[in-house]
């Protein structure tokens, strides 16, 4: 499939509504319909922009929607566009929008600085009609801790994440073509895993002509310090593809907004061309992306190690910046090194950089990077970092499976399984060597990234029947535990316990009732009841494997 052709699958739900003539619509005629939690897309005339010019930076433009009802609101920013169809020059100016419940949605006001588009089609409105969707990713309100993620319809899925870094250039090593296909790999990527982190840039393995930004030339480049000119071409066929086909597929979209690796990559929040002012960057990938229920938004990748490295105080300054942009809940960090603190290399340092601590609040959660292959060092980096902070907490390097940091496809499944007992989320990778693999390149394949299936089984099940957002971290049920053991518990309701070795005469004094006890081996893939009327103190052995997960839940 082409590039363009991608792009139009990608783009085909979205609703457009455009004539030739640019005619300016009467009060009140509808704009665009479609389903409450998905996007919309509206088409505005603007004054000619060129290549050269920097509509992200000079051209203010924003549509307040308001529902028939009175409330809610949302302000929701534009953007250029170019010519519609991956031009650089062009008149289009684009407003994605995102109706959150059904029934009809005023253009209420539509403000810019630009007199051509001050007013265009205010008055106008947006239909829209009861969907499935789930919605956004809300902390959780309902758990004490906010440990754990809601969707705007009430309900929870847990996220097991990949990684692709460099996957939209479709290039690979030695300056050849990866043979990855954008599309095909998200829809790969959803049938096991619930996130995908991807920068939005070719960072280590740049595509030679395709680039996402333009100089002040208004040539293509992928100098960072441009990024106050994204090229449309870039944008339309690469990214909007990628986070479209994620958004069918119900798959996180994490947006890397700076790096992983590269200076040209990292330099798009330094931002040279603008003085050092990244806020036409942050602005654009708000307005074009922060509609969709599916993103989420990585400041940086490993913010303080590599060049350009930034401060914590100009990460939380960015964060305000690009919330100040976004109109709806959409899920917010900045991946942090191996230490971010600078401290000893022992898994009881900061995993959070301490500093966000005294910073004004920007973030919503908290991505933290420890390379494990245990149950228990993966369970505690989870458990100790969301203690600290009540935040959603994901530990997006935990386990890359390959020759690159020598972990194993079961050091991955046994880490990821003690992420999910730390009361967080963790994130996986092939990685062949030193900076190789589908970790920066895609063309995402289960025969190398076998971890992949186990995974896939392990979010699965826990989707199937483990009301996990009730959870925190708690083995007080379970008596005689080894070292290696780690549990959660809904107290008098449900429990979990996880372990990486065979064990025999375990303990459980459990409450009043009976209770159906199930053991899910992780690597084996088997599910196995081991009790549908367990009651008083329940006797059971763990397998010979390396990730075995434990369920209890009372019969009523």
């Amino acid at each position: 499939m082409s590039r363009r052709q991608q792009s139009v699958v990608g783009l085909v739900v979205l609703v457009v509504v455009l004539a030739t003539a640019w005619p300016r619509p009467a009060a009140g005629a509808e704009a665009g319909r479609g389903d409450a939690y998905s996007v919309v897309e509206l088409i505005f005339r603007g004054p000619l922009q060129s290549a050269a010019d920097c509509p992200a930076r000079d051209i203010d433009f924003r549509v307040r929607f308001r529902h028939e009802s009175g409330s809610p609101e949302y302000v929701v920013h534009g953007f250029h566009d170019g010519d519609g169809d991956g031009g650089a020059a062009g008149r289009f100016f684009k407003i994605r929008f995102c109706p959150t419940k059904p029934g009809r949605w005023d253009l209420a006001e539509v403000r810019s600085n630009i007199g051509e588009l001050n007013g265009q089609r205010q008055g106008e409105t947006v239909m829209a009609t009861r969907s499935g969707q789930h919605g956004f990713w809300e902390p959780d309100p309902e758990n004490p801790t906010r440990r754990w993620y809601r969707r705007s319809d009430g309900s929870h899925q847990y996220i097991v994440g990949n990684t692709h870094y460099s996957f939209l250039s479709g290039y690979g090593p030695n300056g050849r073509p990866s043979g990855n296909n954008i599309a095909a790999d998200i829809a790969a990527n959803a049938r096991y895993f619930k996130k995908l982190r991807f920068g939005l840039t070719g960072d280590r393995y740049a595509h030679p002509t395709d680039m996402p930004f333009l100089d002040s030339s208004g040539r293509p480049t992928d100098r960072g310090d441009c990024s106050c000119r994204p090229n449309p071409k870039w944008f339309r066929e690469r990214v909007d593809v990628a986070v479209h086909t994620a958004f069918e597929h119900d798959l996180i979209a994490d947006l890397i907004l700076a790096g992983p690796d590269t200076e040209n990559s990292r330099a798009t929040l330094r931002a040279r061309d603008t003085g050092g002012d990244a806020g036409p960057y942050l602005r654009y990938v708000a307005a074009r992306y922060g509609s969709y229920p599916n993103v989420w938004l990585c400041l940086c990748n490993e913010f303080d190690i590599k060049t350009p490295r930034y401060a914590a105080a100009d990460i939380a300054r960015f964060g305000q910046i690009i919330r100040q942009a976004l109109p709806y809940p959409t899920p917010l960090s900045v991946h942090a090194s191996q230490h971010p603190d600078h401290g000893p290399r022992e898994a009881t340092q900061p995993a959070w950089a301490t500093a966000f601590d005294t910073l004004p609040p920007w973030n919503d959660h908290q991505i933290i990077q420890r390379k494990l292959k245990t149950i228990p060092a993966a369970a505690d980096a989870n458990a100790r970092t969301g203690q600290r902070r009540s935040k959603p907490t994901i530990n997006d390097e935990l386990s890359y499976e390959g020759d690159g940091d020598g972990h194993s496809a079961a050091d991955t499944i046994e880490a990821h399984l003690g992420a999910f007992l730390g009361g967080g989320y963790g994130s996986t990778g092939h990685k062949s060597g030193n900076k190789l693999g589908q970790y920066f390149w895609g063309k995402f394949d289960t025969a190398e990234h076998t971890a992949a299936d186990s995974l896939g089984w392990l979010r699965k099940s826990i989707d199937a029947g483990i009301p996990f957002w009730r959870m925190e971290p708690d083995a007080r049920v379970f008596t005689g535990l080894s070292p290696g053991f780690r549990a959660m518990a809904w107290p008098e309701r449900e429990y979990v316990l996880g372990t990486n070795k065979s064990a025999t005469g375990l303990l459980a004094d459990l409450p009043p009732g009976t209770w159906t006890v199930k053991r899910f081996d992780v690597v084996a893939r088997r599910e196995t009841i081991l009790s549908a009327s367990a009651s008083g103190r329940f006797s059971f052995d763990a397998p010979d494997s390396r990730a075995v997960l434990f369920h209890f839940r009372k019969n009523d």
